[in-house]
């Protein structure tokens, strides 16, 4: 089989090899024709804001740590100068743009990208059932969804859920505080304090001695044979994708109250840490939607687990694994540990995505400690993969190829780099010091 693929893809040797590289998306259009390929639907974006700010009232009094933002979940957008020149000294090398990290690692409620996702998904499941019932009317206060009857009324049904981690804590913390069984089925490589912690919180947690295909696989089929209960497909859900897209607007605010441009003489590259695909095909489809083609977005994949590179790279999406090319999939970016990509978010970044980037386990534990000691800041070692993105692209020559292949040369000082945070908050401290004190070479 990797054989067969190499000489059909021979591209893919480096990949095949574990070698860190920087793959250029060569079907990658200007905005507007891409929107046409792929559907780009801008109102089912601001269908999903609307929804969430609707919910806001609901989450407020069930999340009370939600009360300073009135229920609405969403991150800090800070400025990471010292991380930037560290960085950049470790590497050798100056970027003139500024350099900013999207806090998703300290959203609300579930500490992770999948807060975002995962958490509109349950709520937007909790809506349909309420309604069709007669609970709830569309111009009732969302926040009646907290009153006893309506979690004996959600008591009857169960979510289901396949996880490496993060999703998991995040479908299993919501979908418990309302009121519903809920069943997270984790991987071999799930970390076990996020299986303590959801067992705390009152979900189940079954665990396999498989990778995370096998967990959602396995999640599916129980959830298919209980008419009672709804599966949260991180595969294939349009309403996960939906709830990522949000993100777009909500950081569009935050650039314009930092007073940051973003047009055509200020391009915006954003890096994106990618497992399955979901969180950050969904970030990307809301962030072309505003930005166009002023935003050239990146994902970050561990050289052991390149599942969407290869999924791109061929064409053949979801019907390619990392095993197919002799990859395990086994790597520390325990969130990033998939081998096979989604079908539905590889089709829709064919024509949008600027490129996919590797990086070796090591340096995830290296950043997390450089952010730790300049910035103050600590994230989960997936979490860190962003990082690589930027120094590919600036420091390569495959990153400068992009680079002048979109114009952007005269441009690059003018531009803002966003490193996106995927998850870290609710990592116990214990495990923190851990992280912080492992070299892997």
């Amino acid at each position: 089989m990797k054989e067969e693929i190499l000489s059909k893809y021979p591209d893919l040797k480096d990949v095949s090899d574990l070698k860190e590289v920087i793959w250029l998306n060569p079907k990658i259009l200007p905005y507007e024709e891409a929107a046409q390929r792929i559907n780009m639907n801008i109102a089912a974006i601001d269908d999903a804001e609307k929804r969430l700010e609707k919910f806001a009232p609901l989450i407020e009094k069930v999340f009370p740590e939600t009360r300073p933002s009135h229920g609405i979940i969403e991150s800090p957008l800070k400025v990471i100068s010292k991380m930037k020149d560290k960085i950049e000294d470790t590497y050798g090398f100056y970027s003139p743009g500024r350099f900013l990290l999207k806090m998703d690692s300290h959203l609300a409620i579930a500490g992770s990208i999948k807060a975002r996702g995962g958490i509109y998904e349950v709520l937007k499941h909790a809506e349909s059932l309420a309604l069709e019932a007669g609970l709830l009317k569309e111009d009732n206060d969302y926040s009646i969804m907290a009153e006893p009857k309506f979690r004996d009324f959600f008591s009857k049904y169960k979510i289901q859920v396949g996880s490496t981690g993060n999703l998991g804590l995040s479908i299993g913390i919501t979908s418990a505080a309302l009121g519903f069984n809920v069943i997270v089925h984790m991987s071999a490589d799930a970390k076990q304090w996020k299986k303590d912690l959801l067992r705390a919180k009152g979900a189940t947690v079954i665990e396999y001695e498989s990778d995370y295909s096998i967990a959602v696989e396995e999640g599916r089929k129980a959830s298919d044979r209980d008419p009672m209960s709804y599966f949260v497909d991180d595969e294939n859900s349009m309403n996960l994708f939906m709830g990522y897209s949000v993100a777009a607007k909500r950081l569009k605010r935050q650039l314009d109250d930092l007073n940051i441009i973003v047009d055509e003489d200020h391009p915006m590259l954003v890096y994106l840490p990618c497992g399955v695909g979901g969180a950050p095909g969904g970030i990307t489809y809301g962030l072309k939607s505003v930005y166009k083609d002023n935003v050239h977005c990146f994902f970050v994949e561990p050289t052991h687990a390149p599942c969407m590179l290869i999924g791109m790279a061929t064409g053949l999406h979801n019907e390619i694994s990392v095993q197919d090319l002799g990859i395990d999939g086994k790597t520390h970016a325990d969130g990033l540990a998939v081998g096979r990509p989604s079908k539905l978010v590889g089709k829709m970044m064919d024509y949008v995505l600027g490129g996919v980037i590797t990086v070796d386990d090591y340096k995830l534990y290296d950043y997390m400690r450089f952010l730790h000691e300049t910035e103050n800041i600590d994230i989960e070692p997936s979490a860190c993969a962003a990082f690589e993105g930027f120094v590919k692209l600036e420091n390569t020559i495959e990153g400068k190829k992009y680079i002048k292949r979109h114009n952007l040369e005269n441009n690059m000082k003018n531009a803002v780099h966003i490193a996106w945070a995927t998850g870290g908050s609710l990592v116990p401290e214990e495990i923190n010091k851990q992280f912080l004190a492992t070299y892997l070479r």
